[in-house]
């Protein structure tokens, strides 16, 4: 696994973490926030989880597991991107770790994606992150 290559992205959310959990794992929102995905998922720990869509016109199915889910606190799953042509093997997973902290009003939302092969792979990954915390933050605060 390649740690040393980690993109993260986080935001301050005007809202209170329970807010912003029920926006990461409403299916609802996690289509309007992820681009249209349709997600698949229990969220019980080490169960899978499936997006799939349409991408730049191309359909689209990525997998992960399950691996903490901590209700208004953490979330740890793995992903494969069915977009990159990678082999289905563990060391072409990413883990993706969203973490909440906060009161009652405001929200620190840190999303953070290790396991990229380069640097450019890392920048890449956190302009797409950012672009998707902030979506996650309009949600969260309409509410």
């Amino acid at each position: 696994m390649t740690e040393a290559y980690v993109a993260t992205a986080a935001i301050t959310i005007e809202a209170a973490p329970d807010r912003v959990w029920s926006v990461l794992t409403d299916p609802d929102a996690i289509k309007e926030f992820m681009f249209g995905t349709e997600v698949s998922t229990d969220w019980t720990v080490g169960g899978p989880i499936t997006w799939q869509g349409v991408w730049e016109g191309k359909s689209y199915q990525d997998k992960g597991t399950i691996l903490e889910f901590e209700p208004g606190r953490r979330l740890v799953h793995t992903h494969l991107s069915g977009l990159s042509a990678q082999d289905d093997t563990p060391e072409n997973y990413h883990t993706l770790t969203w973490t909440l902290e906060g009161d009652a009003g405001t929200t620190r939302l840190t999303l953070s994606q290790d396991n990229n092969a380069t640097i450019e792979e890392a920048e890449h990954s956190k302009a797409m992150w950012e672009s998707l915390v902030k979506s996650v933050k309009e949600i969260a605060e309409r509410a």
